[in-house]
């Protein structure tokens, strides 16, 4: 991981922030990009604002490379409390039925939970940041208007129990699930309350492990100074993703003008292109013999 000064150019690359609670993951993108002194600043994968823990968020020309990330897969820590239905499926919401747990066991609830272990059709919460005809999906709900959302499938590889407890008249269950991206943890603790006919909400939520990232790997928002923030480069993003070639100056100056090059390399749909510092010059196709520029980062012989 380098660390790259602010004050010498404008900064590319990725920062791994454990997100606090009661900030959204907007809110946190507004505080790096208060830090970096830049307006080109995204993320891979909202976190709701009660929800905490791994948010990779890119600087300026990582913007670039979110898309390929924020398909990884993801882990959640999450406690779910069965006998209460909400309008959020969280905490957050309004209280929809109350329901008695007594004759809900240990055994009947890890059961039910290894039904949604695998390939499944998911319904997102009626509150999630998904957009229809260009609004998300809360906004909508925070105007009054009904919101139903489409199926979506999602795959679920393993939910490790590790507690289960009765606190006061409802039953909380903390698990660890290992997901796809776009898998709601909200719609899980919702599904199986209804699969038990009791109802069910999502109390806590932190994502421990986001694609290669994990809790290890993040920094807390609090402790990231301007002028010295721990960027991680596009060239080791971008090589452990893709495929890498390395090319030399020549073929730099034509790569960043678009014009295809001709090297030996290993066949791939998107290969990392870098030179040796190493930098990320390009993603290009490559057939074996030619790369193609798809996206061009670099802006000169040096790169970015």
């Amino acid at each position: 991981m380098n660390q790259i000064k602010q004050a010498a150019n404008e900064i590319h690359g990725f920062v791994i922030v454990d997100k606090p609670t009661g900030m959204t993951s907007h809110d946190v993108v507004h505080q790096i990009r208060k830090l970096a002194n830049t307006r080109k600043v995204g993320h891979a994968g909202t976190l709701d604002p009660d929800a905490t823990g791994v948010l990779v968020v890119g600087l300026g020309k990582a913007t670039r490379l979110l898309t390929f990330i924020v398909a990884d897969n993801k882990t959640y820590q999450a406690t779910i409390r069965l006998g209460q239905s909400r309008t959020t499926d969280d905490a957050q919401g309004e209280i929809i039925e109350t329901k008695s747990c007594e004759n809900i066991t240990s055994d009947l609830i890890k059961s039910e939970i290894e039904k949604f272990v695998g390939d499944i059709q998911q319904i997102p919460s009626s509150v999630s940041a998904i957009k229809i005809e260009g609004k998300r999906a809360y906004d909508l709900v925070r105007l009054g208007e009904k919101v139903e959302l489409a199926p979506r499938s999602v795959h679920i590889s393993a939910i490790d129990v590790h507690e289960i407890k009765k606190v006061e008249n409802f039953i909380d269950v903390q698990v660890t699930v290992h997901c796809s991206s776009g898998t709601y943890i909200r719609a899980l603790a919702r599904d199986l309350g209804n699969n038990l006919n009791v109802g069910g909400h999502l109390t806590s939520l932190r994502r421990t492990q986001s694609g290669q990232w994990s809790i290890n790997d993040s920094h807390k928002l609090s402790d990231l100074k301007s002028g010295n923030l721990p960027i991680i480069s596009l060239a080791q993003i971008a090589t452990s993703i893709f495929p890498s070639v390395t090319i030399g100056i020549e073929e730099i100056e034509e790569l960043i003008h678009g014009r295809n090059v001709r090297i030996a390399h290993t066949p791939a749909e998107t290969l990392a292109v870098i030179d040796k510092t190493p930098t990320l010059i390009a993603l290009a196709k490559g057939d074996g013999v030619m790369l193609k520029p798809n996206v061009v980062f670099a802006t000169g012989s040096l790169g970015v």
